[in-house]
Parts: C-alpha cells; sequence; structure tokens
C-alpha cells in the first residue's frame, strides 16, 4: 500500500469516534433538560419560575430546582456538547473538564448556605447528588470513551 491509500485508509479524529458520540450524547441530554425545565407540568410550580436566585419555586420534576438561568445554562452546555462534538479531542476535554465542573459545583452546593450565601443559581440537595452523579458519568464516560477510541484510531 502506497502512502497516499494508508493515509486514506487511516482514520482520523473527524470520523465517527466513540468520544464524538458520547459528547453529542451528553449534548442531546443536557439540551432536553434544558427545554424540560421551561415545561409546565414537567416544571412544578412554573408559575413561581425566576429568572435566578433561590426565590425561584420552580423544580424539574418536583425535585430539581430550576431558574431560567439555570434552565439556559443547562442549554448552553448542551451546545457545547455538539459544537465539542466536532473532533475526538474536543470531545474528549467537554466530558472530562465538564465532569469535573459538575464535580466542583457539587462541593461547592453540599458546602455553601446558598439560602444564606450570594446565589444567582438555586440548588437543592438534589442537584447536589445529581451534579455529583453527572461529574463522576462524564469523567467516566470520557475515560471510556478514549479507551474506546484508543483501541479503534490511536491516540489523538
Amino acid at each position: 500500500m502506497d502512502d497516499r491509500a494508508a493515509v486514506a485508509a487511516a482514520p482520523t479524529t473527524h470520523g465517527p469516534s466513540p468520544l464524538r458520540t458520547a459528547a453529542r450524547l451528553v449534548g442531546a441530554v443536557f439540551l432536553i433538560v434544558g427545554v424540560l425545565g421551561f415545561v409546565p407540568g414537567i416544571t412544578v410550580g412554573h408559575e413561581h419560575l425566576r429568572f435566578a436566585g433561590v426565590e425561584s419555586e420552580a423544580f424539574l420534576l418536583g425535585l430539581f430546582q430550576v431558574s431560567v438561568l439555570h434552565n439556559s445554562l443547562h442549554l448552553l452546555y448542551g451546545i457545547a456538547g455538539f459544537i465539542f462534538a466536532s473532533t475526538a479531542s474536543a470531545a474528549h476535554k467537554y466530558l472530562i473538564l465538564g465532569g469535573m465542573g459538575y464535580l466542583i459545583l457539587a462541593i461547592i452546593g453540599m458546602s455553601w448556605n446558598f439560602n444564606r450565601d450570594p446565589n444567582f443559581i438555586p440548588v437543592n440537595g438534589w442537584d447536589d447528588a445529581l451534579h455529583t452523579v453527572l461529574g463522576i458519568g462524564m469523567i467516566g464516560l470520557g475515560y471510556l470513551a478514549y479507551r474506546k477510541h484508543r483501541s479503534v484510531y490511536g491516540p489523538f
């Protein structure tokens, strides 16, 4: 096989990849959650939805305290998943760094008194638990998808 054929046959980080697929999947979940946060009935107390802060008394699925800002951040995180899915390397960074961000948010949420201290994003115990699961899940998915990617395509 000559060099041109080898290059043409070699997989690239722009083709199908477990990392790119994982970033798109996570992005899609965030987009869905962001939209559902605005849907009356799915968001209990939708009429009490506030732009930001602990004053928002709207709860996604009756559990997770949300606001317009909170829902908008989910939508932005979802869009970022699709943007970062453009390459395997960027998708890997989205999953790992995004997961770390959620773990940091969970730690802050568990240690900060959001009802007393300055707060612009409403969170509660359910949010803290979910942020922990999301952080661990995104990092784990990033790691497992990278291992699968590396076994098929090689390192970045």
